[in-house]
């Protein structure tokens, strides 16, 4: 949402108009975050009703920009879905590669995203 950040939070309005994006994050870097909270004039319940349609709209922003869904954290399990429909397949095997080969048996966090 940085070229375009206007429209892209005009859309949000206007396909989730209970829903506000807050943005921040780390200049030095270029990374940017983006928070997406309820309006005063809608609740937590209506917010948690539209969540998958506005990760819907976050994310396929952020891919028209080249961007990551995820950030220095990870991609946490939540997101495990999100993670394989917006990373190219390429990106997906290499990161299974580098997965395998740090850690061949399996044992740093199984079953996680990349078993």
């Amino acid at each position: 949402m940085v070229s375009g950040g206007a429209s892209q939070r005009a859309r949000l309005r206007e396909r989730h108009p209970g829903a506000r994006c807050v943005t921040f994050g780390h200049l030095g870097d270029g990374n940017l975050h983006y928070n997406v909270i309820r309006t005063a004039a809608s609740s937590d319940a209506e917010l948690l009703a539209s969540a998958d349609g506005i990760l819907r709209l976050v994310h396929d922003s952020v891919r028209r920009h080249a961007g990551s869904i995820s950030a220095e954290q990870g991609i946490g399990q939540a997101r495990v879905d999100e993670l394989v429909r917006c990373k190219d397949p390429l990106e997906l095997a290499l990161m299974r590669r580098v997965k395998q080969a740090l850690d061949p048996l399996g044992i740093m966090n199984p079953g996680k995203v990349f078993g």
